[in-house]
């Protein structure tokens, strides 16, 4: 034992810095050793008393969604300094064209992060030609806008920036707007350990966007749990319409009720002017006026609906739907009248309003910004 002791005292002399060339006794040694030790034990203490660097940021699983870990991309875990990075840029109106507009322009978190509005209005007053859709339980999402332009997350949240209708930035604008901010800087290197990148940009506001979810509604609580008392008795009715006679969950299906494809409906087929949806994308016949499923989480709250805003209310949509839509030669063959009785509709709209959770409520807007 001794001569292990002896040992491992010779190689902490050996391993001790000593700049001046001089023998170290072995007091000497054992002290700056002990010393290198406990600064680096400080140091790991300091980074533990800073949370925001040093742990990832937890995203709940609600009941009713699927694990998040499973969704999560696990090249790029959201931390707390991200999260809170993200919600800076999300909600700050500086980073448009004419500082009027954020990405909470028009993803309202009054409005289950949409505006209430059938087309959303950018810069200079200018209005878009799609309704903005919620972006609850985006986590759980394979497909972005509704043509599905975008495959990633990342990948869509960089668009309304550059474009002229909405933030009216080009990229470069964009990088050195948030450059000219002394605390957006600090942000992005406690963050990221980089100066502002877009790659920053696109990450730290997907990972706000990963914790705006909506789940443990009375739906699911009915659904998962069998709480009879979660849903009223006409709700549970519309249930049986949802999955029986209405067959809505041949497109509204899966935890987070949409399945990510596209469908013509025939929507906007009766004028002159055919919006021609995921077609533009990928230039096959079988998608013109196709657009993606949105979910129906919040639904309740996210009126007007469909992909031009032409419904203000959930009964014109189940009315739509009732008559097979609008005849067209593209309409996706699921669509056919559904001849449900005035007391099925009014059920299955009932049901639809208790698909309004928990979740995305916590998404607040900051009360101050970096400066």
């Amino acid at each position: 034992m001794i001569q292990n002791a002896f040992s491992m005292l010779m190689d902490i002399r050996r391993l001790v810095p000593n700049p001046s060339g001089r023998p170290l006794s072995f007091v000497l040694a054992l002290t700056r050793a002990f010393i290198g030790c406990g600064l680096f034990l400080l140091s790991a203490d300091v980074m533990a008393l800073d949370p925001l660097r040093a742990t990832d940021k937890e995203i709940p699983h609600l009941l009713g969604l699927g694990d998040p870990n499973d969704f999560l991309l696990i090249e790029s875990r959201p931390i707390q300094r991200s999260v809170e990075l993200g919600r800076f840029l999300f909600f700050d109106k500086r980073l448009s064209g004419d500082g009027t507009i954020a990405c909470s322009s028009c993803h309202l978190p009054s409005r289950a992060f949409t505006d209430g509005n059938a087309v959303p209005t950018g810069i200079k007053g200018q209005r878009g030609h799609r309704n903005a859709p919620t972006i609850v339980n985006r986590l759980y999402g394979r497909s972005f806008f509704w043509d599905g332009r975008a495959h990633t997350l990342p990948e869509q949240t960089l668009e309304p920036f550059l474009s002229p209708v909405e933030h009216g930035l080009s990229q470069r604008d964009l990088l050195s707007m948030i450059r000219s901010i002394p605390g957006y800087r600090r942000l992005f290197r406690e963050a990221f350990g980089t100066d502002v990148t877009e790659d920053g940009i696109a990450t730290a506001l997907t990972h706000f966007q990963w914790t705006i979810l909506s789940g443990n509604s009375p739906v699911d609580r009915f659904d998962y749990r069998g709480d009879a008392t979660a849903l009223p008795a006409a709700a549970q009715r519309g249930f049986l319409v949802f999955r029986g006679k209405g067959g809505c969950v041949r497109c509204h299906a899966g935890p987070n009720y949409t399945d990510e494809q596209y469908h013509n409906l025939g929507v906007g087929w009766e004028s002159s002017h055919v919006d021609l949806g995921r077609y533009s994308v990928t230039r096959q016949p079988e998608d013109i006026g196709a657009f993606k499923t949105p979910t129906l989480r919040e639904v309740a709250q996210t009126a007007p609906y469909m992909h031009d805003g032409r419904f203000k209310t959930l009964r014109e949509v189940v009315n739509f739907y009732n008559h097979g839509g609008v005849s067209n030669p593209h309409q996706d063959p699921i669509m056919r009248p559904l001849f449900l009785s005035d007391d099925e509709r009014e059920d299955l709209e009932v049901f639809l309003n208790n698909l309004s959770g928990e979740g995305w409520q916590q998404a607040v807007a900051p009360r101050v910004f970096p400066k």
